[in-house]
Order: C-alpha cells, then sequence, then structure tokens
C-alpha cells in the first residue's frame, strides 16, 4: 500500500454500540418558532422562510402562546371560556398564515406544524421553553418586540429571558 492511500474496513456494530450510536445526522432539524400577532413575529417567520426554506432537512413547528388572565378578571367561567376560545381562534388563523409564508417560501407542507397553547401560570419565556423540549427542537426563533430600555428594566422581556434559559439548544432572536 502507498503512503498516501488509506483503508477503510467495514466493520459491524454490535447491537449495543448501535443503540449508543450518534444520532442520525440525516434527520429533520426542528426549529421552533414562536410567534403572536406583532410585526416582529411575522418578521421571524419571513426570516426562517427566507433563510431555511430552499434548504433541506427542516422541520418547522409554529407556537403561539395564549396567556389567560388570572380568574378574577373575568365575571363567570363561561366568560372566561369565550375568552380563552376567541383568543385561541385568532391565533389559529394566525399561524395558519404563517404556515403559508413558510411553504411558499419552500417548505413542505409536511414539514410544517402550528400549535396554539394556553398558558396560565407560566411566563412566557418558560412556556416556550417547556414547548421546545416536548418537541424536541434544536432552535428556537423569536422576533424581539420594540421595548423601550427602561421597559425591558422594569419588566423584562420574552426574548431577554430566554437569552438565559435554553439548555442544549440555540436562540435566534430576529429583530
Amino acid at each position: 500500500m502507498n503512503s498516501g492511500e488509506q483503508t477503510f474496513e467495514n466493520k459491524q456494530q454490535s447491537p449495543a454500540k448501535k443503540e449508543r450510536a450518534a444520532p442520525d445526522l440525516l434527520a429533520d432539524r426542528h426549529i421552533l418558532v414562536a410567534v403572536d400577532d406583532t410585526e416582529s413575529s411575522k418578521r421571524a417567520v419571513l426570516y426562517v422562510a427566507d433563510f431555511l426554506g430552499e434548504a433541506p432537512g427542516f422541520t418547522v413547528t409554529l407556537l403561539s402562546l395564549v396567556p389567560i388572565p388570572e380568574p378574577d378578571h373575568f365575571q363567570s367561567e363561561g366568560e372566561r371560556r369565550a375568552w380563552i376560545d376567541t383568543h385561541h381562534q385568532k391565533m389559529e388563523k394566525l399561524l395558519h398564515r404563517y404556515r403559508q409564508i413558510l411553504i411558499q417560501g419552500g417548505f413542505a407542507e409536511e414539514k410544517v406544524a402550528v400549535t396554539v397553547e394556553t398558558t396560565e401560570s407560566l411566563s412566557i419565556a418558560e412556556a416556550i421553553i417547556e414547548a421546545q423540549e416536548r418537541v424536541g427542537s434544536c432552535t428556537i426563533v423569536v422576533g424581539r418586540h420594540g421595548i423601550s430600555k427602561q421597559e425591558e428594566f422594569l419588566f423584562g422581556s420574552t426574548s431577554s429571558k430566554l437569552l438565559h434559559m435554553p439548555k442544549n439548544c440555540s436562540l435566534w432572536i430576529v429583530e
């Protein structure tokens, strides 16, 4: 054999070693795009469509969270239920429009899922992280809302909170 030649052996792995093998590098990478009804969320969706739409190997979940006000905000349980249903339907329509943007950007229909979730006790950032862990996404994408530095200092922002929370995933904050 020449010094420049390489040989490759075809070694079969035992079943135990197969289980411990690295994850399938050809599997789709899962992107979670957390959105609401703001222009910054729409920009985040457009960015993902433009940046990844024609690229193979990506699956997207569009997530919208409906934060439910405290129970004492409503006169009755029926009023509370109606409020939740109205906001849930509004976000479903929005996610349908955002899904169409991703499909027109080059994603296959079966590669774009939508989900609307209600949350009562968690912060929006915590709810996004829970969803990321549940769906197993490797990336979270959010739009940065244009709040002032004073508002961000006093109340915090979802994107600021997300900067410190995700584990084992990347975070894209779209301006």
